[in-house]
């Protein structure tokens, strides 16, 4: 059967790939790790084509300077001429009209974390990034370390890396670092992405509860990390933020070493973290020694420990800490963390993917302490899976005391999850005023924009809080300030 009343029915005799790939179509292509998957299959050669109906920047513009055409929307007529090989992503769901075609033209299929796995993994030593929140920097910044070294890594990130002006790199040398997502691999798999990348080195840097439309509670998500720890090689190694209980609780009976990291007592300790808005400076402790002081061009005490991750995995592949200390400080960031997109009359206009509430919080401090004694002006836009519920409704409330204005876009409705279950940027705003402060609901981007133009002064920062293209409102933010007379302010 290749179809029933819920959608494709996958044959998994086809879950596979074939000996004879020339074509190969990617479904959901503007995902960042299809997007990655895409320039990494373009550049081995092979005839790429992508599919979506989520087309933005960056990675609509990352996939057009590889010449790799997009389909805009879903359609049968997609696999005309009928591919090699299809590239199913997460994104898709068994009622998608290439789906359905997919399985009744019997044509071979893979997951994009089994294809990673099988195609680019093999004979590498694996080095997966995972943890609800610093993967993509941590991830960046390992890769951008190693290939300064001289390791020569393969990389796949879900981030656009400034040295690179991509999120992968098949490289030759025997590491390949991998962001290693817990979210589900395809609708045909519903297990974690990360436990296809094959880990010898796992870096696990914090586990909350996070993907409300596929796990129902935190113990859920516990037990896809445990999953992970599982399935970790004797002679690996595990570094875990020890500074978050529920790491320590997963990583407990781990057969492989663990290697500890955090501002308590852990093998690898952070130390003196100071924050400007040129980056952030801090000093590492190993077992108790100091390795120096590091310097690295992300804000925030969350991204020293992320740089302290990257430190203790270097050190077990052998890497000195001088040598470490200068690469660090040679690492140029990545675009949508915390990426200053540009100054206009005094004001700077920073992105940030930040939606989950630590996520805000962090960034929101670290900015904060970055651009000290300057007006803060949030601007969130809820789009996650989990933002757009009820689940964090209360919490956000309490993660935007960084900010001096904030201001809430209304999400569009998740029309499957009942009124009563969804997130409310009307209450949320209440909720902020009640706490004193200065918070604005917008019911669309050109409001906020209206507000906006009228409402900043030089010297203010504004951090765009978004994981989605929101809009362009950076360049239509940056492009009203050029017209704005600031002389008066």
């Amino acid at each position: 059967m290749m179809a029933d009343k819920e959608g494709a029915v996958l044959d998994p005799s086809l879950n596979i790939f074939p000996d004879s790939v020339r074509h190969i179509h990617l479904m959901g292509v503007c995902g960042t790790g299809m997007a990655a998957m895409a320039g990494m299959l373009k550049k081995q050669g092979f005839h790429v084509s992508g599919s979506d109906n989520q087309v933005y920047p960056p990675m609509s513009d990352f996939l057009a300077k590889m010449g790799i055409p997009i389909l805009e929307g879903y359609s049968s007529e997609n696999l005309d001429p009928r591919p090699d090989l299809v590239v199913v992503g997460n994104v898709i769901t068994r009622k998608n009209p290439e789906a359905i075609t997919l399985a009744e033209r019997g044509i071979p299929y893979l997951s994009f974390p089994q294809l990673l796995g099988e195609k680019f993994l093999e004979g590498k030593k694996s080095l997966v990034v995972a943890g609800t929140h610093g993967k993509t920097t941590t991830s960046s910044i390992l890769a951008t370390m190693l290939h300064g070294a001289g390791y020569d890594p393969g990389f796949m990130i879900g981030g656009i890396v400034q040295a690179f002006g991509r999120n992968f790199r098949v490289g030759k040398g025997p590491h390949f670092v991998v962001e290693g997502d817990e979210y589900d691999t395809a609708f045909f798999d519903k297990g974690p992405k990360f436990l296809h990348y094959r880990p010898h080195i796992a870096v696990i840097t914090s586990i909350e509860f996070d993907h409300a439309d596929i796990y129902a509670d935190l113990e859920a998500v516990k037990k896809s990390f445990a999953k992970l720890v599982a399935i970790m090689p004797e002679d690996g190694c595990l570094v875990a933020c020890m500074d978050d209980p529920v790491v320590r609780e997963i990583v407990r009976d781990a057969r492989c070493p663990v290697v500890g990291y955090g501002q308590g007592d852990s093998d690898w300790q952070l130390s003196d973290v100071i924050c400007t808005r040129t980056g952030s400076t801090f000093t590492a402790f190993h077992n108790g020694q100091s390795c120096g002081t590091f310097t690295t061009v992300m804000p925030g005490r969350h991204n020293c420990l992320n740089s302290l991750a990257v430190l203790a995995v270097l050190d077990r592949l052998g890497l000195s800490a001088k040598v470490a200390e200068r690469q660090l400080s040679l690492f140029q960031g990545v675009k949508r963390r915390q990426e200053v997109r540009g100054i206009v009359g005094g004001v700077t206009v920073i992105d940030d993917f930040a939606h989950h509430p630590t996520s805000v919080r962090e960034t929101l401090i670290a900015l904060k302490a970055a651009y000290d004694g300057q007006r803060l002006v949030a601007v969130f836009e809820p789009r996650t899976n989990s933002s757009r519920r009820r689940v964090f409704q209360a919490e956000y409330e309490k993660v935007f005391a960084a900010a001096d204005d904030i201001l809430v876009k209304e999400p569009d409705a998740l029309v499957n999850v009942p009124e009563e279950e969804r997130f409310s940027a009307k209450e949320l705003v209440g909720g902020l005023k009640k706490r004193g402060a200065h918070a604005n609901y917008f019911p669309d981007t050109d409001r906020i924009l209206e507000y906006l133009a009228s409402f900043l002064q030089s010297g203010d920062v504004v951090a765009i809080l978004s994981n989605g293209g929101f809009d362009n409102i950076h360049e239509r933010l940056l492009a009203q300030l050029q017209k704005r007379d600031f002389s008066e302010n």
